[in-house]
């Protein structure tokens, strides 16, 4: 192996971006962008985190992430971050994008899925620091990526959920087209449960922001075996 490595062509070094793909890939509409999420970018969120998602007596998530220790907090945030790219694979992979606003980091953007080939299928989450909250921005970074989503990955179906006592996400779900698709009981912290709203967008649905610009987008289908 050693000589097989010695004598290897490495006239054309490769980059981070052409081993991961997603690293590579921008989507941008108007003042916003999503792209793929570098380890400086994971520092910068984890700030943004630390400043504060939601108000501490409520918990919009099904995994109450933001409930951890502050000392525990920053590396499990890092170990989440850098566990999906370690998990990647075509059959079942997570899509996350860091998003900025004017050029600052406001929060993330993702998108998971298993059996994409097969369904065309997979749900979004997100979340914004509540610095940046209440400006429209949660709207444009979800219209970006199902338009993505649609129109450059082949989804055929976009699927998400919220807890009924987070009127904010709900609302964001209703302004991009998502309809309503069943209401279930989920654990929300230890001991808790609370009633979810189950959601489902459809090409036909999609409220579009404004257009997008999209670079390498090519490389992520490759990876995700689309092409």
């Amino acid at each position: 192996m050693a000589a097989a490595i010695t004598g290897a062509d490495t006239s054309g070094m490769l980059s981070l971006e052409e081993i991961f793909p997603l690293l590579g890939l921008r989507i941008r509409a108007g003042e916003l962008e999503l792209r793929g999420i570098f380890d400086e970018d994971i520092v910068a969120l984890l700030n943004l985190a630390r400043r504060g998602v939601h108000p501490p007596d409520l918990m919009p998530f099904s995994t109450p992430w933001t409930d951890q220790p502050p000392d525990r907090l920053p590396l499990s945030f890092a170990q989440y971050h850098w566990g999906t790219r370690a998990s990647f694979r075509p059959e079942s992979w997570q899509l996350n994008l860091v998003v900025t606003w004017q050029g600052v980091v406001v929060g993330t953007q993702g998108f998971t899925t298993t059996n994409y080939l097969v369904t065309r299928s997979g749900e979004t989450g997100s979340w914004l620091g509540r610095e940046h909250q209440g400006r429209g921005i949660g709207t444009r970074m979800r219209q970006a990526m199902c338009a993505f989503l649609f129109d450059h990955l082949d989804a055929q179906e976009i699927t998400s959920s919220a807890f009924i006592d987070n009127p904010a996400s709900l609302e964001v779900s209703r302004k991009v087209g998502y309809r309503p698709n069943g209401i279930r009981r989920m654990v929300r912290r230890p001991g808790e449960w609370q009633a979810n709203q189950a959601l489902v967008l459809t090409p036909d649905a999609l409220v579009r922001g404004p257009d997008l610009k999209v670079e390498g987008v090519g490389p992520v289908r490759r990876l995700i075996g689309l092409d």
